[in-house]
């Protein structure tokens, strides 16, 4: 079998961490090089994963590689994608897939000009308790859902996170994505509207954007959700957080917690307790299905549409946060 060649798109975002694990972790496939507009920084992680550096994007796209994985600040994504398609690579690029609509659908439409594959990163799907629980919705263990409640809490993360030229919003933005992503592929269903209300409740000396959302949704045959996205774990909780869904449906409830599959561990070093995760690893998970369809010429299984509809919730919320009032997707 022939090695299929990634390359990988700056390290700002921590994701890149367990994205480049996961490709050293397969076989047949090679993390080719790294690109980041931070040299320190890209010269640091091409040391850490064993391969090399480069320093000029132009130079970079036109490595044999086949695949790229953007891990960039929200706001450069548009940028990169459509220099990536349009050097024929095929694309995972992390969530949001942007932090506007129009940059959504433009990253969308450069890929579709271009023949390239194109993925969003959400690896929430691919937690066994998440697609176990799918599997007990689509066999109608829970007949009709008539809501959900959810939650994705974690620590403040900082530095281009709370800067909105970087990252287009806080944690409603940062946190909202995933739970909208999970949903329409668990349920099948589009959202329709949207209200939320968000501010900075926990970070005020530290951040300038939201660290606390309550964001209120409907989906097509009037699904009731609602939604805490927060950067509310302090820096010596366990983990950075959670993904948490309770379906409430015709014939009965399910909770679902997408990161239990963990054993507490006292580790003195640290000083501290941690959870040390047992379950498969849902990073390798998607990267995994992104070097597949990397191989197979086709789409990842998380589209690029997917990654626009959750864009497309998210920018709702805070359309909605402004107006006070709700609004259509």
């Amino acid at each position: 079998m022939s090695t299929i060649k990634i390359g990988i798109m700056s390290f700002a975002h921590m994701h890149a961490f367990g994205y480049a694990a996961g490709l050293k972790a397969l076989p047949d496939v090679e993390l080719t090089a790294i690109y980041d507009d931070d040299a320190k920084r890209g010269r640091a992680m091409a040391k850490q994963f064993g391969t090399r550096f480069v320093a000029d994007l132009a130079a970079f796209l036109r490595l044999d590689t086949q695949g790229v994985i953007i891990t960039s600040e929200n706001t450069k994504h548009r940028a990169m994608a459509e220099a990536a398609a349009a050097a024929g690579k095929w694309i995972l690029c992390e969530k949001p897939l942007a932090p506007t609509v129009e940059d959504a659908k433009a990253i969308v439409a450069a890929c579709r000009k271009a023949k390239v594959g194109l993925g969003t990163a959400f690896p929430c799907r691919y937690a066994q308790p998440v697609a176990a629980a799918k599997a007990q919705i689509d066999a109608g263990a829970l007949g009709e859902v008539y809501a959900v409640t959810c939650t994705n809490h974690g620590q403040g993360p900082g530095g281009w996170f709370a800067d909105e030229a970087l990252s287009g919003g806080g944690a409603t933005m940062d946190h909202t994505v995933h739970v909208a992503d999970l949903l329409r592929w668990m349920l099948g269903k589009e959202f329709t509207k949207v209200y939320c209300e968000l501010g900075n409740q926990l970070h005020k000396d530290t951040l300038k954007t939201d660290d606390l959302g309550s964001v209120h949704m409907e989906m097509e045959g009037g699904v009731q959700v609602s939604h805490i996205a927060s950067w509310s774990r302090p820096g010596s909780f366990f983990t950075w957080g959670d993904v948490t869904l309770d379906f409430i449906g015709e014939k009965g409830v399910m909770t679902v917690d997408a990161f239990n599959q963990k054993l507490t561990v006292f580790d003195d070093k640290l000083g501290r307790a941690v959870w040390a995760g047992w379950g498969d690893n849902p990073d390798h998970g998607l990267v995994a299905d992104f070097v597949a369809a990397v191989r197979e010429k086709r789409d990842p299984a998380i589209t690029g549409i997917d990654g626009l509809r959750a864009t497309e919730v998210t920018v709702a919320a805070y359309k909605a946060a402004s107006s006070g009032r709700m609004v259509k997707v």
